[in-house]
């Protein structure tokens, strides 16, 4: 995809933005359509992981209660809408870092595409990672709380809610490794700071863990943090072999030329 020269009118800025976020609805707008013919099958999937602790009809499929038909079309079209934003999530990455590239400096350029990449991939990892290792126990946990006081009720509007935005909250929050590569990376917060603050890092991590866990369940809290912690050490430790290479080559470099006079 061509990418506009950095030095552009105003009005020529404004043009672009305005075709990068025309393609980026025409994009969403046809995955939703096509999404929300699937929703069925979709919502089975979605559901999967928690299906032990939902009714079933006859057919074997798990069943949640619609107070009104309402309900049910504005719960296929919340699946539909989020299903299409993950799956035009590559299409409105790269065309908002397209957007912003040309102000870059030709050294930063380069990371464009990694960060592209590493970014798409952190994004879904983190929604795997939720869908096959945290909702389980978090259902689990959550259902366990009506034993002695009634039992749950699995309405279909708020089931399908929560498992979505137990799904962003993770992914998003897989995004933090790519952030504090970047601070390091561009000496925002310089790696020695990081890595010596770490017991502050540990509890400010705790405190977004049950921030973005959207049940307030010790477990999932728990396992979240338990992952925000090793993406946090393996995005510093990929800092430190960059800045590794970088200070070794400059040392290079700065050798040449005083041999060079």
């Amino acid at each position: 995809m061509p990418i506009g020269p950095a030095r552009m009118p105003l009005f020529d800025h404004l043009g672009e933005l305005r075709m990068r976020l025309v393609r980026i609805v025409v994009c969403l707008a046809v995955a939703v359509v096509v999404f929300y013919m699937a929703t069925p099958t979709m919502g089975q999937f979605l559901l999967l992981p928690i299906a032990e602790y939902l009714p079933h009809a006859a057919d074997g499929s798990v069943a949640l209660v619609a107070l009104d038909p309402f309900e049910s079309f504005s719960v296929r079209f919340l699946i539909s809408m989020w299903a299409a934003i993950v799956a035009c999530a590559p299409v409105i990455l790269w065309q908002l870092l397209a957007f912003f590239l040309p102000a870059l400096k030709p050294s930063e350029r380069k990371w464009f595409v990694p960060t592209f990449a590493v970014a798409v991939f952190l994004f879904v990892f983190g929604t795997v990672f939720c869908y096959a290792i945290i909702l389980d126990p978090a259902f689990q946990w959550l259902t366990d709380q009506a034993i002695g006081l009634g039992y749950v009720e699995p309405r279909m509007s708020t089931y399908v809610d929560i498992i979505i935005k137990f799904e962003l909250a993770f992914g998003l929050a897989f995004e933090l490794p790519l952030v504090i590569f970047y601070l390091v990376i561009f000496d925002v917060v310089p790696y020695k700071k990081l890595r010596g603050s770490w017991r502050i890092v540990y509890v400010a991590l705790m405190i977004l863990s049950a921030m973005a866990t959207p049940d307030a369940s010790p477990i999932t809290m728990v396992l979240m943090f338990a992952a925000l912690i090793a993406l946090y050490e393996v995005s510093l430790l990929l800092a430190r072999i960059v800045l590794a290479k970088r200070i070794k080559k400059q040392t290079a470099e700065l050798e040449a030329e005083e041999a060079a006079e």
